[in-house]
């Protein structure tokens, strides 16, 4: 196909439309209502929630300051679960899972709502209360879940540190946010091998390294280790599992009734430089969007089996798994595992195995499948699936015909979602009975959500012109702050232009009034004038039958000021030689032009990526420009990559 073709649309097919929760003229209904009033828009999703006390001011705006439903009260855990598990949900499914192993376990509405009770009248005879901050370190397992819907229950902001990161990044999230209580697991399972969480924990907390801490808690997940005898030598906090946390006679216990502003969560989101940023977000305004989008973006039916294949570690697990769905008694799935772990099938065989109706992943994974070939999901029955959804990074024209075609069957309509960690819920997708899709754009704003694409000086860029993309207007699930630095806050998000919060990302707005994410405005290069975002380089190289993989950077280079480098990974065992890379360069200048060719291709076994799937391109640029790599790698999936590489250059 074209590359990023602005006309090649896919209507939403018949099959979906017939079965689909939302027609297309109630959702015009909400553009019309939106685009009216934003923010009696907004009012009309909050009431969907449950409240204490209602709210008499919608919004008060004063850039960089939102504050929504400010006088009203709530707590996120009526909405998510004491309303399905003492209704007509009860017995209804709330997590189906599966441990990377093997083994499964289902939890009803009514389950849920009890085991978090009883976890947060734990953490309350420990003296946690609204306002405390409890660090979350687990694997994907229910009681993940459960954690973060006790925090919430008391009132107490949840940080939860993906079960990856290193001693060290654990460590610095809970003196950040000065953590009162650490809640972890003995291990978790990942790519056949278990991760020893708890150990990892006692590194990060030993020799008094985190003086706020007053209790770990740990569950026992694996089985092979003593909590007590593990953190003995600390003697600076109190140890106990998970079981001895747990107070069985709770069912009168009663959420905490909070300001809708009050700090539901901290999740911190590494940056370019410096320490990693703790962005915080409401409860009243987070959950009205996570609410919505949820049900609006995923056509949320009562029978849908929802999997979004993200950790609760990043900001997608947060929202479209521990509160979005739950907020709208939807069934959801959790993979604790790898996804090609023990086989490439694995993703393909759960679909099947739990009829998963709505599947919601990265563009990075499906590239990976793609790698495999249509052969492997060919041999499941995914006829379950009705819609697919991606997250994370811009997904390129291959990968989203390859997921529509192998993976949806030519029936299931994509969405393709732009969001943050910052911005809390999605902002850009298509609404899958309304919107004609188009691969590689996210399409339009969401009801409510209203983006500009301004030049350097902050005047509107042109139709098809590339630029900084902003939003002058605010939303509920805005961040608030970052946690103990608001001066970082304003000049990070706030600075470049006056009254408008700046994304980082690039991008251009089609004729229809598409957008096109181009990526982060570090990852746009300059070559002889020409301002090009690496996406569009990466999916040119993407054209190339040879490559699976891409990642675009540039060094200094005296003539054309920036030069091209392209880090390119290859189908199978293609021999490696210069027709091959001459070849891989004239993809590039036949999709987009001669000023867009490569001046260096380096083949290469594996990209540097993050445990959340997105490629380290930093590093690459470090690379590059200067033959090494150094700085921050703890956020890494596999660091012996970072070898490879520097033996590769």
């Amino acid at each position: 196909m074209t590359l990023f073709d602005d006309t090649a649309t896919h209507l939403p097919s018949s099959h979906f439309i017939h079965g689909a929760a939302r027609d297309e003229a109630s959702i015009k209904k909400d553009r019309k209502a939106a685009d009216e009033n934003f923010v009696e828009f907004w009012a009309m999703q909050a009431k969907e929630l449950e409240w204490r006390t209602p709210w008499t001011t919608d919004c008060h705006f004063e850039a960089p300051r939102a504050k929504w439903f400010e006088d009203g009260r709530l707590n996120v855990t009526d909405s998510c679960l004491k309303r399905h598990a003492l209704g007509t949900n009860a017995n209804k499914r709330a997590i189906l899972w599966e441990g990377e192993p093997g083994d499964t376990r289902t939890l009803t509405y009514l389950e849920l709502y009890q085991e978090v009770q009883k976890a947060a009248l734990g953490l309350r005879k420990l003296g946690v209360e609204a306002g405390d901050r409890v660090a979350i370190y687990m694997p994907l397992v229910p009681e993940a879940i459960i954690a973060m819907q006790a925090c919430a229950f008391l009132g107490a902001t949840h940080s939860v540190v993906f079960g990856g990161f290193s001693s060290d990044s654990l460590r610095d999230r809970i003196n950040d946010a000065e953590c009162k209580v650490l809640i972890t697991a003995d291990g978790g399972y990942r790519k056949g091998r278990v991760i020893p969480l708890a150990s990892i924990a006692h590194e990060a907390t030993r020799d008094n390294c985190c003086p706020s801490l007053e209790n770990v808690v740990v569950l026992k997940r694996i089985g092979s280790v003593d909590e007590s005898n593990l953190f003995k030598d600390g003697g600076f906090f109190q140890t106990m599992s998970w079981a001895e946390l747990i107070v069985e006679d709770a069912h009168d216990f009663e959420a905490t009734s909070l300001e809708a502003e009050h700090p539901l969560f901290i999740l911190y989101t590494s940056g370019t430089t410096g320490k990693p940023k703790g962005v915080v977000h409401s409860t009243g305004g987070y959950l009205t969007q996570a609410a919505y989008t949820f049900r609006t973006v995923f056509d949320h039916r009562k029978d849908d089996i929802f999997w979004c294949s993200a950790d609760v570690g990043w900001v997608t697990g947060h929202s479209y798994l521990a509160y979005g769905p739950l907020a709208n008694g939807s069934t959801i799935f959790m993979y604790e595992g790898a996804p090609m772990t023990p086989d490439a099938g694995r993703f393909w065989s759960m679909i099947e195995k739990y009829h998963i109706s709505v599947f919601y992943t990265a563009p990075t994974a499906i590239r990976a499948f793609m790698k495999h070939g249509p052969e492997v999901p060919s041999n499941y029955d995914l006829s379950s699936l009705r819609l697919l959804g991606s997250v994370g990074e811009p997904i390129n024209p291959e990968a989203w015909e390859w997921y529509h075609e192998h993976i949806g069957s030519g029936r299931c309509p994509i969405v393709d979602t732009w969001w943050q960690t910052e911005t809390g819920a999605i902002m850009v997708s298509p609404l899958p009975s309304e919107t004609p899709t188009k691969p590689g754009s996210a399409t339009r704003e969401i009801p409510g959500i209203k983006l500009e694409i301004l030049r350097e000086d902050g005047s509107p860029a042109g139709e098809n012109e590339s630029g900084y993309l902003v939003s002058k207007q605010p939303w509920p699930s805005m961040m608030r702050t970052v946690w103990g630095d608001d001066e970082r806050f304003q000049k990070t998000y706030w600075s470049k232009f006056k009254g408008a919060y700046f994304t980082g990302d690039s991008a251009r707005r089609d004729s229809d009034g598409y957008i096109w994410i181009g990526g982060r405005v570090d990852d746009v290069v300059n070559v002889s004038g020409h301002r090009l975002g690496t996406m569009e380089i990466e999916s040119s190289l993407l054209n190339h039958p040879a490559v699976v993989e891409s990642a675009v950077v540039s060094r200094p280079d005296d003539l054309s000021g920036e030069a091209i480098v392209a880090f390119v990974t290859l189908q199978g065992s293609i021999p490696l030689d210069k027709k091959l890379s001459d070849e891989v360069k004239a993809q590039v200048t036949k999709d987009i032009g001669a000023f867009a060719r490569p001046a260096d291709v380096r083949f290469v076994e594996a990209l540097p990526k993050t445990r959340s799937g997105k490629i380290m391109r930093r590093l690459l640029r470090q690379l590059a420009r200067e033959g090494v790599i150094n700085g921050d790698i703890t956020s890494l999936e596999d660091k012996s990559i970072v070898t490879k590489l520097l033996a590769e250059r």
